[in-house]
C-alpha cells in the first residue's frame, strides 16, 4: 500500500468539513475517572515534553499539500528529541502524527536509504516558521542555532486537512518546508499562524538571519531531487505462523 491521500470510498466517517471524530459525547462518569486516574498515574512520559513549537509541514506524496503543525517536544538527551504532532494548540487537538529529530552525529550513523526519509529544519528555522509561542526570541536563539542543524523524520498517521474524521490509511510520510518550488509555505498559512500568536515571520526571519547555515547532508531532504515529490511505499506482507508451543 501506498502512502497517499486515497480515501476508501465506503467510509462514512470521511464526510464533513471539520476532523471531529465521530461518537458520543463525553459521560461525567468517564470524567470523573479521568480525573481520579490522572491524580494517582504519574504520566511521566507525557511530562517530559518541555516545549511547544508550532511550524508547517507538507506531504512527501503531494507537496501542494500543506498543514500547520504543533508539536510538544520531550528530550531524551542532547542528541535526541522525541514530539508527538497535533494539528492545535487547544484541549481538544487532534493527535495526527509523531517526529523524531536527532543530530548531526546521529544522522551520520543511518543507512544511505534510511537518510532518504529524513529532513533538515535549518531554513525552517532561519525563515522564521518554526516558533515557539509566547517564548522571547532571545530565549530561544540557543536552542535554534543547534536545532537547525539537526534532521528530522514525521509521520502524519491522521490527514485532516483532507476532512478525515478518523485516522485512514496508511501513515504519509512528511517533510521541512524549504525555499525552492512546491517546497514554498503557503502565505496565507502562515497569515493566519502570525495573527493568532500576533508574531510577524518577517521579524523573525530578521533576528535569525546570524544563525549560521550548516552543511546539509546529500541524502537529507531527498524529496526535492523529486519533482513530483517523494512517497514512502507500505508494502503488505503475510505474517508467518509460529509453531504453537509444546
Amino acid at each position: 500500500m501506498a502512502s497517499s491521500d486515497d480515501k476508501p470510498g465506503s467510509a462514512p466517517v470521511t464526510a464533513g468539513a471539520e476532523p471531529t471524530p465521530p461518537g458520543g459525547p463525553t459521560t461525567m462518569g468517564s470524567k470523573v475517572l479521568d480525573k481520579g486516574v490522572a491524580m494517582l498515574q504519574s504520566l511521566k512520559p507525557v511530562k517530559e515534553m518541555k516545549q511547544h513549537v508550532c511550524t508547517f509541514a507538507l506531504y512527501g506524496h503531494d507537496m501542494s499539500r500543506q498543514i500547520e503543525t504543533h508539536h510538544y517536544v520531550a528530550r531524551l538527551n542532547q542528541d535526541f528529541l522525541q514530539c508527538v504532532v497535533y494539528d492545535s494548540d487547544k484541549s481538544k487537538a487532534n493527535l495526527i502524527g509523531v517526529e523524531y529529530i536527532i543530530s548531526p552525529n546521529l544522522y551520520k550513523t543511518l543507512s544511505s536509504e534510511e537518510q532518504k526519509l529524513w529532513h533538515s529544519h535549518a531554513y525552517e528555522i532561519k525563515s522564521g516558521l518554526w516558533v515557539n509561542p509566547s517564548v522571547p526570541e532571545m530565549l530561544e536563539k540557543p536552542e535554534l542555532d543547534k536545532m537547525a542543524c539537526t534532521y528530522g523524520k514525521f509521520w502524519c498517521t491522521w490527514q485532516v486537512d483532507r476532512g478525515d474524521r478518523l485516522p485512514l490509511g496508511a501513515p504519509s510520510l512528511m517533510f521541512s518546508p524549504q525555499p525552492v518550488n512546491l517546497g514554498k509555505v503557503r502565505p496565507d498559512l502562515v497569515q493566519r499562524r502570525d495573527e493568532r500568536y500576533k508574531i510577524s515571520t518577517e521579524e523573525l526571519r530578521e533576528a535569525r538571519a546570524d544563525i549560521q547555515e550548516p552543511v546539509i547532508h546529500p541524502n537529507a531532504d531527498y524529496w526535492m531531487k523529486h519533482s513530483k515529490g517523494f512517497a514512502v511505499d507500505i508494502a503488505p506482507a503475510e505474517m508467518k505462523r509460529i509453531a504453537p508451543f509444546p
